[in-house]
């Protein structure tokens, strides 16, 4: 591989970590607001396992992201990531009552397998050779 190939690839590798991380761990970070009329507060009293499942879940998103950042550490993240948006998904069904606002976690949940995996192949296969 050329070295401006081996940059570029680089380049996306790591526009790719960027763009999961910032996503995941705004969301996450979004979990510990104090405001009682926050969205989130809202959504986990309506889950009723009380308001220690919302800090727990930002915890696991946010780390979950960040560790999607460091290479070592990806697949520990991407478990994470996976399990919350599973997790996520399994509460608009079951617990809501409405299989259709899975969509949106089964959205997030197909980006990070997608991520994942592209991060996971090859460097010569992911130029297209």
């Amino acid at each position: 591989m050329r070295d401006d190939e081996s940059s570029t690839v680089s380049a996306m590798t790591w526009a790719l970590r960027i763009s999961v991380a910032l996503v995941f761990a705004g969301t996450g970070l979004e979990k510990f607001s104090a405001d009682p009329t926050s969205y989130w507060v809202h959504v986990f009293a309506n889950i009723g396992l009380g308001q220690w499942f919302r800090y727990f879940t930002g915890i696991v998103e946010t780390l979950g992201g960040l560790l999607f950042l460091i290479p070592r550490a990806t697949t520990v993240g991407a478990a994470l990531l996976v399990a919350s948006m599973v997790g996520a998904m399994t509460v608009h069904i079951f617990v809501f009552k409405h299989p259709a606002d899975s969509l949106f976690p089964g959205v997030y949940l197909v980006g990070v397998v997608v991520a994942y995996a592209r991060l996971r192949t090859p460097r010569h296969a992911a130029m297209g050779r």
